[in-house]
C-alpha cells in the first residue's frame, strides 16, 4: 500500500522536517477551511499562516503538508507549504474563517508564519486522500512517526455529487458553503421542506415558491435565523437541519404549493407539535 510518507521521501522531502496539518474547524457561519481552500485559496492560506502560541513547538519545522476535510468527511491533500515563523500577528488581524479579530478567539497570543506553496507533490493537490486515523483531534502529526495510508487518488479534484432532493440533508449554517452544483439544483426546484432542531426537538414545515427555489428560501434563514416566521422567532435560536418533503412540478402555481404545504402540516402535526402558527 502506498503511504504519504513514502511520497514525501520520493519528492526529496525529509519527513522529520515536515508536519501534517489537518484543518477541520467549523465556524458558526458554516464556513470551514475546506470551503476557504475550495473557493478562496488566498483566504485559506492567510488562515493557516496565523497560529496560536501553544502550537509554536509543534509547528517549528520548515515544511507543512496541509489537509482539509470536505463536508462528507475524509482527509484531502491541500498542498505542501514552506513555513517560517515571522513574529507575533498584528493585534487587529481578522480571522478569514470566523470573520472576527483572531485575538478574540483565543486566550493565547497569535504567531504569524511566512508561508508559500511549494511545487513538491503539486500534482496531488485536491486528488489525494489519506486515512488520518483515530486521532482526529490531533490536527498536527508527524509523518516520520505515522506513515498515513493513501486511500484514494482521483484523476482530478471533484466535489461530492448532489445526493438528489429526496436524500438531501444539511444544516442551515452550511447553506452558503454548498458546492455550486448543489446550489444550482436547489435554486431550480420549488416545493415543501422541513426544518428540525436537535437542540429544541421542534419542527417547522415551510414552502419555497419564489424564483430562488429552495436555496433562496433557506438563505433567508441563514441570514437571520428565522426568515421572518413568527414561530421560529419565538423559539430558542437553533441551527436547524433542513430537508425536502416534496418537490413541486415546474408548472405548479404558488397557490398549489401552499396547498401541499398545508397538507404536510396536517400530516406532521407541525401546528400542534411544532413551530407552525398557521
Amino acid at each position: 500500500m502506498l503511504r504519504f510518507t513514502d511520497l514525501l521521501v520520493n519528492a526529496g522531502l525529509e519527513p522529520s522536517r515536515v508536519r501534517m496539518l489537518r484543518h477541520q474547524t467549523r465556524a458558526p457561519n458554516g464556513q470551514t477551511p475546506y470551503v476557504l481552500w475550495r473557493d478562496r485559496l488566498p483566504a485559506f492560506e492567510e488562515y493557516q499562516s496565523v497560529q496560536t502560541l501553544r502550537n509554536r513547538a509543534s509547528l517549528a519545522v520548515p515544511i507543512w503538508a496541509s489537509f482539509v476535510v470536505p463536508p462528507s468527511g475524509g482527509t484531502l491533500f491541500a498542498g505542501i507549504y514552506s513555513a517560517e515563523r515571522d513574529g507575533v500577528a498584528d493585534a487587529g488581524w481578522i480571522d478569514p474563517l470566523f470573520g472576527v479579530a483572531g485575538a478574540s478567539l483565543t486566550r493565547d497570543g497569535l504567531d504569524r508564519y511566512r508561508t508559500a506553496r511549494a511545487i513538491e507533490l503539486e500534482g496531488y493537490i485536491g486528488r489525494l486522500w489519506i486515512e488520518w486515523g483515530a486521532g482526529a483531534r490531533s490536527w498536527v502529526q508527524r509523518p516520520d512517526r505515522q506513515n498515513k495510508p493513501i486511500v484514494e487518488l482521483t484523476r482530478a479534484f471533484r466535489e461530492d455529487s448532489f445526493p438528489g432532493y429526496t436524500h438531501f440533508l444539511a444544516n442551515i449554517s452550511e447553506i452558503n458553503s454548498l458546492p455550486l452544483t448543489w446550489v444550482s439544483a436547489l435554486r431550480a426546484a420549488r416545493g415543501v421542506y422541513l426544518l428540525t432542531s436537535a437542540k429544541t426537538k421542534e419542527q417547522y414545515v415551510g414552502s419555497a415558491t419564489g424564483d430562488g427555489g429552495f436555496f433562496g428560501r433557506w438563505a433567508n434563514y441563514a441570514q437571520d435565523g428565522h426568515g421572518g416566521n413568527i414561530g421560529l422567532k419565538s423559539s430558542e435560536p437553533s441551527d436547524y437541519q433542513v430537508s425536502i418533503l416534496e418537490v413541486s412540478g415546474s408548472a405548479a402555481s404558488h397557490e398549489e404549493i401552499l396547498a401541499i404545504e398545508q397538507l404536510w402540516k396536517r400530516k406532521l402535526q407541525s401546528r400542534e407539535m411544532g413551530l407552525n402558527r398557521n
